[in-house]
């Protein structure tokens, strides 16, 4: 029996039961057999400080759906029967599994006590229905998974009761005709887990961690298992959504075998009625809440809320609740640019990135404790949201985000980074629907994120039907179609979805708005830094390691300023910091891994955050106006490449590198460069790239891959200035800053001669792309770029701190200016042959 998806709630916990494993392990029971296996808590690379915290008595105790709470409940957390599975094995019905395992936590974790990786594996207790709950005498049982990563089926006495597919979502499942009378029942659990090796979603897990970006996986039962009795027509979720202008509460009262009964929903403010509605099941009710107190970051107000099934004047279940009263919109600052607005007002969403991962827990957190540490600490640093990176929480973990006031973007879990497998396709559709279903109703959730990255995009048409999808499903929320369109496995922008997201590292990031769709920066940042006995592998990596906190700190508010410029001058409205732990071989959060070590000095971390979100309102920045530059066509500098007696002769003299030769060119000479070791240093920064500039030159490729080629470009501190080049990744010609590129329309010929262009427009806050004299690419750059710190070359780029992305082909012709030229100018140059 496939088991029908309902969204839940909840709020207060109730007093734990541990039950027996067959008729041995009960909580307060005897000693067990001396042959009978015993669960032993696994040794984690380093511990959290809640690591000793957890064993069978202490397993997240916690009520687990804080939005739909009932009194009567039963944890079934703890130690439970544990065995590997194979292919169509038949559950071990009446037999004892060999190992024991700490439910909860997924098998590779050290908590679960096994820390290992199995494919599939069955999971085998007993428990026992109290006879207060009046089971099959008007009351049903209903037991609850909170997620099984991957495929799961359960059986009851032998029954086969459920079957489920998805590694984040919840299933549910009413058990009363399987029972069997009185005293013990058989539970089992059979999952399948293969994570990489399908095309489901996983999000950051790998079966083997790659000690970079990607992580242990976590398989199996990862999120509380429980139980509760529930009448036979009851209430099996709440809708709510926040409906500002009218001063009420829509609500939608979801029912099993409620049809001709009525619901009545009361709303509390400290104990005291605030408004009241009546109406029947399964319809939209609107709970009035008059003068509101409105929920945010900075005053996260939340009501009580009671929900009732009657039946008649007859009460036949009873729910409680909470809600937030908010909206989240858009709204054009006093500078023009379209901004997110929270409540009306204009609201920079400070985030960082979370991944929720955990290195004695892996997918789960050690205790409800560990679950809300990293939100306070977010609230501690000064920020107001939280980007959940590609993984979906368990229901407290939103409680805690609603608590505390933070505005959540929800990523939908990716599946592999290469496109998902057709059959594939309408599962990960499937489940993101789920994962908009089930968290519908939290107050904290602002935005929905179906794609990041292009990780599983098969198709830029689909992705725009996809956000549009979303948005229909659920039009309170913003949807961002793909974070990091601009980067890395994206099909590029599909116009769809209210947002415009880049990922740019160290950026900031600068999109602009457009009319219809605000712009954020998604990713930034990760700056590094060591911290001995405290990192997973021993070692690790970051974007830019540095030698000490205090640089760290120093690193984190320049960059942080650089968010505040982009935001004041390019109009974006978020920013999103990677991020907020260390996770195996990343070593760029705020904490480490373990959460046992501060990495930065958080008073400093939280100044310069409520700085940008105070100062980033909508008001205009200051953009300085450009000289008008050298006029002309020569240029402030120019190369013609015909040799060294007419170079010296010439504009300027540059030195060859490497060893490159002249060759008949465009024009007279040029020089052939080999791909690999070789370039043109020009001796000086050329370009004031504080300010305007063109830089255009002749090329001709002697290849067209996946390699990056730059043509000019002007080093920077780490990373060029500017990159004239050859995107390998769109294989197509670009002008670029890191992140950001303005791209031509195909892919260039080998061996053919194309006239290349790119400019810097401070005013318009873009970069274009002109070749053979006709405007082929532009794309929104408004960040201010630094001043100039080291020479301009021809034929490589510089990232990372190292030269890079040399030019295998031939270049001439290179024209440098100080000013943005016009397309007139830039059709005359090309038609010069110049």
């Amino acid at each position: 029996m496939t088991t029908p998806r309902t969204a839940r709630r909840a709020v207060t916990a109730a007093a734990v039961t541990l039950l027996a494993i067959g008729t041995a392990g009960a909580a307060g029971a005897g000693p067990a057999a001396a042959a009978e296996p015993q669960w032993h808590k696994g040794i984690p690379p380093i511990a959290t400080p809640w690591t000793a915290q957890v064993g069978p008595q202490n397993a997240l105790p916690e009520y687990p759906r804080p939005q739909l709470v009932r009194s009567k409940w039963q944890n079934l957390n703890g130690v439970w029967q544990f065995g590997k599975a194979a292919p169509g094995q038949a559950p071990p019905v009446g037999q004892e599994l060999g190992e024991r395992v700490l439910v909860p936590y997924p098998i590779e974790s050290a908590l679960s006590g096994i820390q290992r990786h199995e494919d599939r594996m069955f999971y085998r207790r007993t428990f026992t229905v109290p006879a207060g709950w009046q089971v099959g005498r008007g009351q049903r049982l209903v037991l609850h998974f909170g997620a099984v990563d991957y495929d799961a089926k359960v059986w009851v006495n032998g029954t086969e009761v459920a079957t489920h597919r998805g590694g984040y979502d919840k299933f549910d499942v009413d058990v009363t005709a399987a029972l069997k009378g009185t005293g013990p029942q058989e539970l089992i659990v059979w999952a399948e887990d293969l994570t990489d090796a399908t095309g489901q979603p996983i999000g950051k897990q790998r079966r083997v961690s790659d000690r970079g970006i990607f992580y242990q996986g976590s398989s199996g039962i990862w999120r509380t298992v429980w139980m509760e009795p529930v009448a036979d027509s009851s209430i099996s979720g709440l809708v709510t959504t926040p409906d500002l202008a009218a001063s009420a509460l829509k609500l939608t009262a979801e029912t099993v075998r409620g049809e001709g009964l009525t619901v009545q929903a009361v709303a509390k403010a400290g104990g005291k009625v605030v408004g009241k509605v009546t109406g029947a099941t399964g319809t939209e009710l609107s709970l009035p809440v008059p003068k509101a107190k409105l929920w945010s970051p900075d005053n996260p107000y939340l009501y009580d809320l009671e929900v009732t099934l009657l039946n008649g004047r007859r009460t036949v279940d009873t729910v409680k609740s909470y809600f937030g009263m908010r909206a989240i919109g858009t709204k054009k600052g006093t500078d023009g640019k379209l901004r997110i607005a929270l409540n009306g007002k204009i609201l920079f969403n400070m985030a960082t990135l979370d991944q929720g991962f955990w290195p004695d827990g892996l997918n789960t957190a050690p205790t409800d404790a560990g679950l809300k540490f990293d939100l306070q600490q977010h609230k501690e640093m000064g920020f107001n949201a939280v980007r959940k990176h590609i993984k979906v929480e368990p229901d407290r973990w939103f409680y805690w985000a609603d608590k505390l006031g933070l505005l959540v973007w929800q990523d939908m879990p990716a599946a592999n980074t290469g496109p998902i497998p057709p059959e594939w396709r309408d599962q990960f559709e499937a489940e993101l629907h789920e994962m908009v279903r089930e968290h519908r109703s939290w107050t904290s959730v602002i935005a929905w994120v179906p794609f990041n990255e292009g990780w599983g995009e098969w198709d830029r048409t689909a992705t725009g039907r996809i956000a549009d999808d979303v948005k229909k499903q659920d039009p309170s929320r913003l949807v961002n179609a793909h974070s990091g369109v601009n980067c890395c496995n994206s099909k590029g922008d599909s116009g769809r979805g209210d947002v415009i997201d880049f990922h740019q590292y160290l950026g900031p990031a600068s999109p602009a708005p457009d009319d219809d769709r605000v712009s954020i920066d998604g990713e930034h940042g990760g700056f590094g830094l060591k911290t001995s006995n405290h990192m997973w592998f021993g070692d690790g990596q970051a974007y830019e390691m540095e030698p000490d906190s205090a640089t760290l700190t120093r690193k984190y508010v320049e960059n942080q300023r650089a968010v505040l410029t982009s935001a004041r001058s390019c109009g974006i409205s978020a920013a999103i910091y990677t991020q907020i732990t260390d996770v195996e071989g990343e070593l760029n959060g705020f904490w480490t891994y373990d959460r046992q070590v501060a990495k930065m000095d958080f008073r400093q971390v939280r100044a310069i955050n409520r700085e940008i979100i105070a100062k980033a309102d909508g008001t205009p920045g200051d953009t300085p106006q450009p000289a008008p530059g050298t006029p002309g066509l020569t240029g402030v500098a120019f190369y013609p490449l015909d040799g060294n007696a007419e170079d010296a002769a010439g504009d300027h003299d540059a030195t060859l590198v490497g060893g490159p030769g002249y060759v008949d060119a465009k024009k007279g000479q040029g020089v052939e460069l080999n791909g690999s070791s070789q370039f043109i240093d020009t001796g000086a920064s050329v370009l004031d790239t504080a300010s305007d500039y063109t830089a255009s030159a002749w090329v001709k490729l002697d290849k067209a891959d996946g390699a990056f080629q730059t043509i000019v470009s002007q080093d920077g501190a780490s990373v060029s200035d500017f990159f004239l080049q050859y995107s390998g990744a769109d294989q197509r010609f670009a002008m670029s800053f890191a992140g950001v590129r303005a791209l031509g329309p195909v892919k260039p010929e080998v061996g053919r001669w194309y006239h290349l262009t790119g400019v810097r427009d401070t005013v318009r806050g873009e970069l274009r792309l002109y070749v053979d004299g006709e405007l082929a690419g532009r794309v929104g750059a408004c960040l201010p770029q630094a001043a100039p710190t080291g020479n301009t070359v021809i034929g490589r780029g510089k990232y990372g701190g190292n030269p890079v992305d040399y030019l295998d082909g031939t270049v001439d012709q290179v024209h440098l200016y100080d000013r943005a030229l016009s397309a007139a100018e830039i059709k005359e140059l090309y038609a010069s042959g110049n």
